[in-house]
């Protein structure tokens, strides 16, 4: 009884979370920002939906999957991100007109430097 309604609870705050992602994804208004959204906010969200199959159905085989499938997210959303927002900023995808500062920008194009048209040795 108490783990039903703790798991009602969880999945309630999981849904909450994973409905402002969503709308982070449809109102911020570049790239970054929405990656900072459904990365965050969404990858919380999710991890409380699991969750609360978990507290559901128990150490269930449902329940292990459940728990495999939020750990999964919680390793791999972030990577994802970084990843998305890399090759977004190597391309040229800018920032909103309103974002102060590029600090990624800077490392890295101290880093890996991109080859100019020219300079390309066949």
């Amino acid at each position: 009884m108490i783990l039903d309604i703790l798991s009602n609870i969880v999945l309630v705050i999981g849904l909450f979370f994973v409905f402002l992602a969503m709308l982070g994804l449809a109102r911020l208004p570049d790239v970054y920002n929405r990656l900072h959204a459904t990365t965050k906010i969404g990858t919380l969200g999710a991890f409380g939906v699991m969750l609360s199959i978990l507290l559901k159905v128990g150490f269930s085989a449902m329940g292990v999957k459940a728990l495999t499938v939020a750990l999964f997210i919680l390793v791999t959303s972030p990577v994802a991100a970084h990843m998305i927002s890399r090759a977004a900023h190597r391309h040229g995808v800018g920032l909103c007109k309103e974002s102060v500062i590029d600090e990624y920008g800077k490392a890295c194009d101290a880093a890996c430097p991109v080859p100019k048209e020219d300079t390309i040795q066949e």
